[in-house]
């Protein structure tokens, strides 16, 4: 099966996410969504890039592939982590970024030329008694940051 990268919106890539993976929401901020298709022009996967979700990463050279959803055709998460990384490196932007969730691989990554820089520990959530958040479902779960950048 023959994919192909292809150019898709916002919108559509939202409504990719919601289909593809009803337990995961789609993120909010957006820059730029890429999608990988196959000769048939069925959409295979989407990736959504944005500015880093965590403060101190927003530097003005930072972007973060905030999510990927796929319907599981090989090698379309790597196609999308390398495309992400071409375009925004193409925009001017220096580094890419992205997390994975404790037991999750990370070989889309490692195929795409990405790095893992940074292991986080778990933590109880971002719900606080001055601003009273609702779970999302990742909670307690430890996370490894990965990244790639202009050499």
């Amino acid at each position: 099966m023959g994919l192909r990268i292809i150019p898709v919106t916002f919108a559509e890539a939202r409504a990719y996410v919601e289909q593809e993976h009803r337990h995961h929401r789609p993120p909010a901020g957006h820059k730029f969504s890429i999608g990988v298709a196959d000769e048939d022009g069925t959409l295979r996967g989407v990736a959504i890039v944005g500015r880093p979700v965590a403060r101190l990463l927003q530097d003005g050279w930072t972007l973060e592939v905030t999510r990927t959803a796929t319907d599981g055709t090989r090698n379309t998460n790597s196609m999308l982590y390398g495309a992400a990384w071409r375009a925004a490196k193409a925009l001017g932007w220096s580094r890419l970024i992205t997390y994975t969730q404790e037991g999750e691989s990370g070989a889309s990554l490692r195929a795409a030329g990405w790095t893992p820089v940074a292991h986080l520990p778990p933590r109880r959530g971002w719900s606080c008694a001055s601003r009273p958040r609702e779970a999302t479902g990742n909670e307690n779960i430890a996370r490894t940051r990965w990244e790639i950048r202009h050499r």
